[in-house]
């Protein structure tokens, strides 16, 4: 069964070694299993003690199509996506342009089965005979097309030198205590590994080393971190419709109410129910949010267009509601298994009318979880949805985070009045400002005074919620929606801002776009090149933010959108400042890489800066 490897003369093989600190792409076909082997791999470094991410870039069908996950292996901590050094080529549609794609010096993984053509002689070439280590394992069919991928998992195991214990260790934590498909695929792990300890002499400089920078730490999922914080949170009704990239979030969701919401009997004591769509999906959120429950939906794009005329409803009944954007590229259909931040402009005022909205920027698991929990204390308080707009690379791909706190506050049910509280007021009015921060009281069906009642309605109404047509309870009640936003502003989670003495440019950022900005920004600091960096976690901005920008003359804000559309809403509000905003946009569906960063960032670096760049 011997094979030789395949090293060309000049492949870089004597290269000093490269120690936790690579990126692999794994290149398959969607629905052949290997995401099993992927995970695998990942969790393998992660349990090694080394900080490792992984990203999914899949098809928008069910099957067939090619499919690539990126490992991102980091010792000092980075997870943005980085071109490859490791290629495994287990398509025979894609091999030959992922192959193109690498840079010389890679190394190059692939099924000796799909015969590839060995053409450049600046790699290092690992056949692996799958067919042939195969031959012997005793399963048929389907099984054996999802189980081949594990022969990658043992050549690669023994490649970066991953002990085949921490792989097994790898493969019960994914298949729970299912021992027999444990057995099976780590079978095929000690068939390839062992192959590979014979017939494969190592000829390129990477590997892996344990480290002790996970411990403590877990992997998870944002739309899993997000649904968990929302258990936490009080949720208890989700009306939803499928639609990629928030499925997960639903999955997730039904999986922890089951196990954490029931009542002593073990009655359920919430409700997720599917819809006919996702127009039908916001209806029942608004409906059980009129009602006193704290309730969700979980959608993308498309659906939150269906969504609009609801939240617009809500938005002047003033019924709390919690959306999940899981954003992904548009317009239309677009890209819908690709990442964006496409949707900030729209969801920011989505409704017709004067109509904003509260936006919230999860940009880790850890903001996830606590967004999850967050965005139904605003909602509840400032009585009106608040759209959590989180995307596809975060919502479905497996981050590094810190275990959760559990929340520190009671839920924040807001200004919600009792029996005898509205028999004290005496001229109680749903829509009246008492307080002067332009949230009214309100009460909830089941309320025993009958003075509690009130019509929620979208026509036209004055300050005791009665019907009215006229210009004076209009303008006054709009007037006070905008005073009820300006709270907003004090109450949402305010920046995470990091101030360099001395910066040369400020950057400013929302979301999943922070990790390649913060890998950027460790390079320019090692070439001497101080920068401050203001991630924006919420809209409508507070003092804060408008604070930063006036601090900074030179200000670029990174987005992935094509129209810049968080620059926009900045111009929009700081006016005087607006002119200093200077948008670095883009938008391929594919996460952003600290090189393309740092390209874009190198035009507004002052003239010295751009020096010492250029000498690093």
């Amino acid at each position: 069964m011997a094979i030789d490897t395949l090293v060309r003369p000049d492949a870089g093989a004597q290269a000093g070694a490269k120690v936790n600190d690579f990126s692999i792409a794994v290149a398959t076909a969607n629905g052949t299993g290997s995401q099993t082997a992927n995970l695998t791999l990942l969790r393998s470094f992660f349990k090694m003690g080394i900080p490792v991410h992984g990203k999914n870039i899949f098809p928008s069908n069910i099957q067939g199509q090619p499919t690539w996950y990126h490992i991102r292996v980091s010792k000092d901590g980075f997870v943005a996506r980085r071109p490859p050094e490791l290629l495994v080529a287990f398509n025979r549609d894609t091999m030959h342009q992922d192959v193109a794609m690498l840079e010389a010096g890679g190394v190059c993984v692939y099924n000796s089965d799909l015969r590839l053509n060995e053409g450049r002689s600046d790699l290092t070439y690992y056949p692996v005979p799958v067919k042939e280590l195969l031959a012997g394992v005793d399963v048929k069919g389907k099984i054996k097309e999802y189980i081949a991928n594990m022969t990658y998992v043992g050549v690669v195991a023994h490649l970066l030198g991953v002990p085949l214990d921490v792989i097994e260790g790898a493969l019960e934590h994914h298949f729970g205590k299912r021992q027999k498909l444990v057995d099976s695929n780590f079978e095929v792990v000690r068939l390839a590994y062992d192959w590979a300890v014979a017939n494969v002499a190592k000829a390129d400089p990477y590997r892996v080393e344990p480290m002790n920078a996970t411990e403590g730490l877990i992997l998870m999922t944002g739309n899993e971190a997000g649904a968990l914080g929302a258990v936490y949170g009080g949720v208890s009704v989700s009306g939803w419709y499928p639609i990629t990239p928030s499925t997960s979030f639903i999955d997730a969701l039904r999986d922890f109410l089951a196990k954490l919401r029931h009542d002593e009997d073990g009655r359920p004591t919430y409700s997720v129910v599917q819809a006919e769509d996702e127009l039908a999906a916001i209806g029942m959120v608004v409906g059980a949010g009129w009602a006193g429950a704290r309730a969700l939906t979980a959608t993308s794009g498309p659906g939150l267009s269906l969504m609009a005329e609801f939240l617009s409803l809500a938005y002047y009944a003033e019924v709390p509601a919690v959306v999940w954007d899981i954003q992904r590229v548009g317009p239309s259909t677009g890209l819908p298994t690709r990442t964006s931040q496409g949707d900030v402009g729209f969801a920011y005022t989505i409704g017709h009318g004067d109509t904003k909205h509260v936006l919230l920027f999860p940009s880790s698991i850890e903001e996830c979880f606590e967004f999850g929990y967050l965005a139904h204390d605003l909602a509840d308080t400032l009585q009106t949805p608040v759209l959590v707009l989180s995307d596809l690379d975060l919502g479905m791909n497996n981050w590094m985070g810190k275990p959760f706190d559990y929340p520190e506050r009671p839920l924040q049910r807001g200004k919600v009045l009792s029996a005898e509280e509205v028999a004290a007021l005496g001229d109680w009015g749903r829509y009246k400002d008492v307080d002067g921060d332009g949230i009214a009281y309100r009460t909830l069906p089941g309320n025993p005074n009958p003075a509690a009642a009130w019509f929620g309605r979208g026509t036209g109404h004055d300050e005791m919620a009665r019907y009215s047509e006229s210009p004076t309870d209009w303008e006054q009640n709009m007037a006070r929606l905008a005073r009820k936003f300006d709270t907003a502003r004090t109450l949402v989670p305010g920046p995470a801002i990091e101030e360099e003495p001395g910066a040369q440019l400020a950057i400013v950022a929302y979301g999943t776009t922070r990790y390649a900005i913060e890998e950027a920004r460790a390079q320019l600091a090692a070439a001497g090149v101080a920068t401050s960096f203001m991630r924006v976690r919420a809209l409508p901005i507070g003092d804060e933010v408008r604070d930063f920008v006036a601090r900074h003359e030179d200000l670029v804000l990174i987005e992935m959108n094509r129209d810049a559309q968080l620059t926009a809403i900045l111009r929009d509000e700081l006016p005087e400042f607006a002119a200093r905003i200077r948008p670095i946009a883009h938008l391929d569906g594919m996460p952003l890489t600290a090189a393309w960063v740092l390209e874009r960032l190198m035009p507004f670096l002052p003239e010295e800066a751009r020096r010492l760049m250029e000498g690093a």
